[in-house]
């Protein structure tokens, strides 16, 4: 699947806000969102114009794709299928996005940023049940374990995630930092994921 592959701080520069792609780098002085909180561009220092209507609710879908790190084909599928679930459409999107595997591993701390996450996934180090899974859009369901590989136990960028791990904090969650090993216990409530977006927004561009 493909995936993007430019500078990841430019994407929260043109969002205006922090959308924490680089995990603790984002925490430092060295994030570029602080040293030039403008947006990317020629124009970048020009004043940004008040969004309304339709730019509003673009800016947000492409929030939303860059915090999951999705692109617009692999997006406009998680949309339909949660389309066709009954509920609420924008927290069914929300939720498909946030039981991703990579985003799980994020989740429970063995990576720092998704995208790390995504890498961790592809190299083979994360296990689900006991079984190698290789494949970032994985769906982890309820009840399943994800766990690091034992061979990759020592890799050092897993433990140093794990030593800011905040998994603790979400009650969908299970953690157990010495067996690296964690658990989906249900299905998350749109309350209680921890992500900034205004998935509304989103639902209301698409029905367009």
């Amino acid at each position: 699947m493909a995936r993007y592959t430019g500078p990841s701080c430019k994407q929260c520069r043109r969002e205006g806000e922090k959308l924490f792609l680089k995990g603790a780098r984002c925490l430092t002085e060295k994030c570029a969102f602080e040293r030039r909180g403008y947006a990317p561009g020629q124009h970048g220092q020009t004043p940004r114009r008040r969004a309304v209507g339709y730019a509003t609710q673009l800016r947000e879908k492409q929030k939303v794709k860059r915090i999951y790190g999705v692109l617009e084909e692999q997006f406009r599928n998680y949309f339909e299928k949660a389309n066709q679930k009954r509920g609420v459409t924008g927290e069914a999107l929300l939720v498909s996005l946030e039981t991703r595997l990579d985003n799980m591993v994020y989740r429970l701390g063995f990576a720092s940023s998704r995208k790390a996450g995504r890498q961790l996934v592809r190299h083979r180090h994360i296990l689900v049940n006991g079984k190698i899974v290789d494949i970032p859009a994985y769906t982890v369901k309820p009840g399943e374990i994800i766990s690091v590989k034992p061979k990759s136990r020592d890799n050092e960028h897993i433990l140093q995630a794990l030593k800011s791990s905040s998994a603790e904090e979400l009650s969908w969650l299970r953690l157990d930092k010495v067996k690296m090993e964690g658990e989906l216990l249900e299905i998350p409530q749109r309350a209680s994921i921890p992500t900034t977006v205004q998935e509304q927004m989103v639902v209301e561009l698409y029905s367009k």
